[in-house]
């Protein structure tokens, strides 16, 4: 047992769920994006369409859009910085169907990049991200975690695996989808520690990859 889970997240807000969770899914998508957030439309589903506004979610997402751990004394006025940051946004109740009821559906667009991704707050401020991209995934935030779009093609995840050993770093959970063979595929590489900006560009420059995102962990401890 963790320290998290006897005394929880340290936070702004009433509800590690719908106030830390929320924060650390925006936040997710905030750094998915990798420039500054401009528009973002927000699907709640269930819970957190119902009694989101009174536990701070809608407060929470936004505040993690524009970088904002769920710590960060700013968090109340997250709306008020957004307007001061530039960021236009919207939330729409919706129907993800059988999800966690703690879902939102994240749609995020910068000056030259688009992102949409979608993710659970599962209680304790614990996340899961279950999509990027349209394609399905599974990683938590609790580690450092390389995403990489790219067009499936033999022996590329192989070539990845190696390239991040050469970056000495460690595998820690690896999860790969892909629309069909020869298509996209996404994939999500859970690390021990970040890899340098050098072995990322790396990556980023093969003709099949289409983007690379090294995610910091947004979990605490």
């Amino acid at each position: 047992m963790s320290l998290l889970d006897m005394i929880g997240p340290v936070m702004i807000g009433p509800s590690s769920s719908h106030t830390a969770g929320a924060c650390r899914l925006g936040l997710i998508a905030h750094h998915l994006l990798g420039e500054t957030p401009r528009k973002a439309t927000i699907g709640l589903h269930a819970s957190f369409a119902k009694t989101g506004r009174g536990h701070g979610t809608h407060l929470a997402l936004i505040a993690g859009i524009l970088g904002f751990a769920p710590d960060d004394p700013r968090l109340p006025q997250a709306f008020e910085e957004a307007g001061a940051a530039g960021l236009e946004f919207e939330f729409r109740d919706v129907d993800l169907g059988d999800v966690h009821p703690n879902t939102a559906h994240i749609d995020l667009h910068g000056e030259t990049q688009h992102v949409t991704m979608q993710g659970s707050s599962t209680g304790g401020g614990v996340i899961q991200v279950t999509q990027v991209q349209g394609l399905g995934v599974n990683f938590s935030g609790a580690s450092p975690t390389l995403i990489v779009r790219y067009r499936d093609a033999i022996g590329v995840i192989a070539r990845l695996a190696s390239t991040i050993a050469a970056a000495e770093c460690n595998i820690a959970t690896l999860t790969c989808t892909r629309e069909g063979r020869g298509g996209q595929a996404l994939l999500a590489v859970e690390l021990d520690q970040e890899m340098s900006t050098e072995a990322v560009n790396f990556l980023n420059s093969w003709q099949v990859t289409n983007w690379v995102r090294m995610l910091p962990k947004v979990m605490d401890g």
